[in-house]
């Protein structure tokens, strides 16, 4: 007859079995309670699951890119006017015009802006009739040609005659360009005309001649047709004098003259841009 100490052992050998058969059952050859049967019924299911998932997700894709055009996106209707972009891409900008090292990452951005526009660059493209648009028919993947926009259009402010941009001076030039919109034909004669939001303004000078955005430089076909494609831009320099230095300015663009809109409250961006600037003596 067992003893009562005995008793307490034999139910700690039988629990630690049953513990090792839920794991492994060596009598019914079964692992976590499944026979190797019944776990390979399961894993052919959820590989033909997922495959089954895995082919609708790339059919889905496929049919997807089928109803898309490699050069010109699908939906347009959400950009319909453009953003007017400035460099130097500051739009606080502080400096003292006898410091040179302040105004040098602004002339840093400007120069390396303006290389596409070199002129030895800009002749390898067309040289277009102004005052049109430059609309091209070509073959499916065919590229469009460009026209030039030199730098040297820019003339006090292409950094050719002085290549601080008239920094060094007090007189600085900023840059104001479009974004890119493919097929945009703006109507009328846009330009860009910049003032000063104070009782009295401020003079400035623009190039190209009064600060016009020509139509020949529209429409714009796509990264892909229109590689060598650059926007025109605007170069506005201010003539800023001792009454003006040592005072923040802040100074808003828009393009006029045109059915481009740059009144939208809320993008503020759209047509416009605000900037402020300081310059020190």
């Amino acid at each position: 007859m067992a003893s009562n100490e005995d008793k307490p052992a034999a139910k700690e050998d039988e629990n630690a079995g049953s513990w090792k058969d839920s794991i492994f059952n060596p009598r019914t050859g079964e692992f976590c309670g499944r026979t190797a049967k019944s776990w390979g019924l399961i894993l052919l299911f959820y590989l033909v699951f997922y495959a089954f998932l895995a082919g609708m997700f790339v059919l889905t894709i496929w049919v997807m890119l089928l109803t898309l055009d490699d050069y010109v996106p699908k939906y347009r209707d959400r950009v319909p006017h453009p953003g007017l972009v400035i460099r130097p891409k500051q739009l606080d900008m502080l400096f003292n015009k006898s410091q040179p090292l302040q105004f040098a990452p602004y002339v840093q951005t400007l120069e390396s802006f303006l290389r596409h526009y070199n002129d030895t660059e800009q002749e390898r493209n067309v040289a277009c009739a102004a005052g049109g648009y430059f609309e091209q028919e070509g073959e499916v993947g065919e590229q469009r040609k460009v026209c030039q926009f030199k730098r040297s259009d820019l003339s006090l402010c292409s950094g050719l005659s002085d290549s601080t941009f008239g920094y060094t001076e007090g007189k600085p030039c900023v840059l104001l360009k479009m974004n890119r919109i493919i097929g945009l034909k703006p109507r009328g004669d846009p330009y860009v005309n910049c003032t000063a939001k104070r009782g009295t303004p401020i003079q400035m000078q623009y190039f190209p001649s009064e600060g016009r955005f020509d139509k020949m430089y529209f429409p714009y076909y796509g990264n892909k047709l229109h590689e060598r494609y650059v926007q025109p831009l605007v170069a506005v320099k201010l003539l800023l004098n001792k009454d003006d230095y040592n005072t923040e300015l802040t100074i808003e663009c828009r393009i006029e003259g045109s059915d481009l809109r740059n009144n939208d409250d809320r993008d503020k961006f759209l047509g416009r841009v605000t900037f402020r600037i300081t310059v020190k003596e």
